[in-house]
């Protein structure tokens, strides 16, 4: 992991809006900004960052659009563990 691929996931908007998604159907007041609160959060998780250097060495088109980057049971599992 390297501070560059957190920082990178921390700014992707693609995944941003995947964690809002996932935040609004959890039944997160304000979706957007709790996520904005908990962005380095997120970026933190680990596995997330190695994944997301993956891809970017694969070429991969957004990654941050890409469950099979970060998958949806991991966004999942990370909103629910931050909303506590």
């Amino acid at each position: 992991m390297a501070y560059e691929h957190v920082s990178t996931l921390a700014h992707d908007g693609n995944l941003r809006e995947r964690l809002v998604a996932a935040a609004a159907l959890e039944g997160i007041t304000q979706p957007e900004a709790w996520v904005d609160d908990r962005r380095w959060e997120f970026a933190a998780q680990p596995g997330w960052a190695d994944a997301y250097a993956s891809a970017i060495a694969s070429h991969i088109d957004m990654p941050g659009l890409r469950a099979n980057v970060i998958s949806d049971a991991q966004i999942l599992s990370a909103v629910q563990a931050l909303n506590t």
